[in-house]
C-alpha cells in the first residue's frame, strides 16, 4: 500500500522532495504567526514591509539575472562562472546601494514618509547583498539537483528567523526584531548552499576571461531580463511604498501579514514545482513545454483549491481568536489578497516559458505595460477607500496576468486559447467582490 503512494518518476521524487523542505520551512513562520502578532504590531509589521519591498526590488537584479543563466551551460566549469559573474556584479551593486543610502538618507526618509525606517535603510544593501547570494546558490545546487540541500537550507532559514524574531519580539525592540531574523536567516540558509559548492572543488575553474566570454553569451539575461524583473517586481512590491505614502503603516502592516498569510500555503508548491519543472522543461520542444504546463496547472488546481478555498474564505472567523483584537480586520486583507496570489499560482508554470524560448524583449513589453497601468491607476484612484482601491487594483491585476497566460501560449503553440484558469478567474473574482462589498462584515 505504501509502495503504491510513494513517487514514480524522478520529477515528482524531486519535487516532493523540496516540498516536503519547503513545506517544514513555511510552517515555521505560519506556526509563530499568533505569537508575532501579539509582540509586534501592524505598525511594526508596516516598517518590516517597506524594508522588504526595497530589498526585493534591488535584490532581485543583484545579480545582472545572471542567475538564471546558471541552468543552461552543458559544463559546470562554466556554470561556476557565470556564477562569479553574478557575484561581482551582487558585490558592485551593495556597495552603490551603501553609498546612495549614507549620501541621501534624510531624503529617502522623507520620500518613504515613515520616520521609522531609518536606521534600517544602512542594512538594506546587507540584505540586498545577501538575497542576491542566495538566488546565485540557489540555482547551482538546483543544477546539481541537491533537492535535500535546498529543502535543510529553507528550514534552517526559517528556524533562525523564528528564533531571532521570536526572542527579540519578547524584548520589545519593534520592527529592529523582524528585520534582523530576516538577515539572520538569510546568513544561515547561505552557509548551507555555500558549502555545498565548495565541496565540489569548481572554484579553481572561475577564470576571468571566461567570465567575460559567458557574460557576452548570456548578455540578454542582463541587458533584458534585468530591466523586466526590475519593472516586475516595482510592480509588484511598489504597492507597499504607495500605501505607506497615501495611507499609514498599520494598512501597510495589515496588507503585508495578508499577502504573506496567503502567498505561504501557495508558494511552498510553487516554488517546489517550478525549481524542478524550469529544469525539465528547459530540454524540450515548444509544443511539449505547452502540454507539460498545461498538465500541471490542471494538477495544481485539483489539488490546491478545495482547501484554498476554505482557508480564506473561513478567515472571518478564525482570524480574530487566532491573531488577536488589533488584527481584527485582517480577514478582509486575505480575501481580497487571495484573487491574484491564487491565479498567479495556477499559471506559475508557465514563468519560464519566455526565458526558455530566449523572448525576454517579449517579457520586457509586458511587464513594461502592467507598470504603466500600476503608476496610472495609483494617481488617478488613491483617494478610493482603501478596500476599494485594493480590491480593484487586484482584480485588473489579475486580468493583466491571464493575457500574459495567452501570450506565453501563443509563443508556444501558434494561437491563444481560453483555459481553465480563466472560468476560475471569473467565479474568484465574482465570490470575492459580492463578500467583500455585498456582505461586508
Amino acid at each position: 500500500m505504501l509502495n503504491k503512494l510513494k513517487p514514480k518518476s524522478e520529477f515528482a521524487k524531486n519535487v516532493l522532495t523540496l516540498m516536503t523542505g519547503t513545506t517544514i520551512a513555511q510552517a515555521i513562520p505560519i506556526a509563530i504567526s499568533p505569537i508575532l502578532t501579539r509582540l509586534y504590531t501592524p505598525e511594526d509589521f508596516g516598517v518590516f514591509a517597506l524594508f522588504m519591498a526595497i530589498t526585493s526590488i534591488f535584490g532581485s537584479i543583484a545579480n545582472g539575472r545572471y542567475e538564471l543563466a546558471i541552468m543552461l551551460p552543458r559544463k559546470d566549469e562554466d556554470a561556476i562562472n557565470i556564477m562569479a559573474l553574478g557575484f561581482i556584479i551582487n558585490v558592485v551593486l551593495s556597495l552603490f546601494l551603501l553609498f546612495v543610502v549614507i549620501i541621501f538618507h534624510d531624503n529617502i526618509v522623507n520620500l518613504l514618509n515613515n520616520k521609522e525606517i531609518s536606521p534600517w535603510l544602512y542594512l538594506v544593501p546587507v540584505s540586498v547583498f545577501l538575497m542576491g547570494l542566495f538566488n546565485l546558490l540557489n540555482y547551482f545546487n538546483n543544477r546539481k539537483k541537491f533537492y535535500k540541500d535546498l529543502a535543510k537550507a529553507n528550514i534552517y532559514k526559517s528556524i533562525g528567523m523564528a528564533i531571532v524574531q521570536l526572542s527579540l519580539g519578547f524584548l520589545k525592540v519593534g520592527a529592529f526584531g523582524l528585520i534582523s531574523g530576516q538577515i539572520f536567516s538569510q546568513i544561515i540558509s547561505n552557509t548551507k548552499l555555500f558549502l555545498n559548492i565548495k565541496r565540489l572543488n569548481l572554484l579553481s575553474k572561475i577564470k576571468k576571461l571566461k567570465m567575460i566570454a559567458l557574460g557576452k553569451r548570456y548578455k540578454k539575461f542582463l541587458l533584458i531580463d534585468t530591466f523586466v524583473a526590475l519593472i516586475y517586481i516595482i510592480y509588484n512590491r511598489t504597492i507597499i511604498v504607495f500605501l505607506q505614502k497615501f495611507y499609514n503603516s498599520s494598512v501597510v502592516g495589515q496588507y503585508f501579514f495578508a499577502e504573506k498569510l496567503v502567498q505561504i500555503p501557495l508558494s511552498f508548491i510553487r516554488i517546489s514545482i517550478s525549481n524542478v519543472f524550469f529544469e525539465k522543461i528547459s530540454k524540450l520542444s515548444k509544443e511539449d513545454i505547452y502540454n507539460e504546463a498545461n498538465q500541471l496547472s490542471i494538477k495544481i488546481f485539483k489539488l490546491s483549491f478545495i482547501p484554498f478555498f476554505l482557508i480564506i474564505f473561513l478567515s472571518s472567523y478564525y482570524v480574530p481568536f487566532i491573531f488577536g483584537n488589533e488584527w481584527s480586520i485582517l480577514h478582509k486583507y486575505i480575501i481580497i489578497v487571495s484573487l491574484s496570489a491564487y491565479i498567479t499560482f495556477l499559471i506559475s508554470p508557465y514563468s519560464y516559458v519566455l526565458k526558455i524560448i530566449e523572448k525576454q524583449e517579449v517579457s520586457f513589453l509586458l511587464h513594461l505595460i502592467k507598470l504603466l497601468f500600476f503608476l496610472f491607476y495609483f494617481i488617478v484612484f488613491k483617494e478610493l477607500f482603501i478596500m476599494e482601491f485594493l480590491f480593484f487594483f487586484i482584480f485588473i491585476d489579475s486580468i493583466i496576468s491571464l493575457f500574459f497566460l495567452n501570450i506565453q501560449i501563443y509563443f508556444l503553440i501558434n494561437r491563444f486559447k481560453i483555459t481553465f484558469i480563466h472560468i476560475i478567474w471569473i467565479l474568484l473574482s465574482s465570490f470575492i467582490y459580492w463578500y467583500i462589498f455585498m456582505l461586508g462584515d
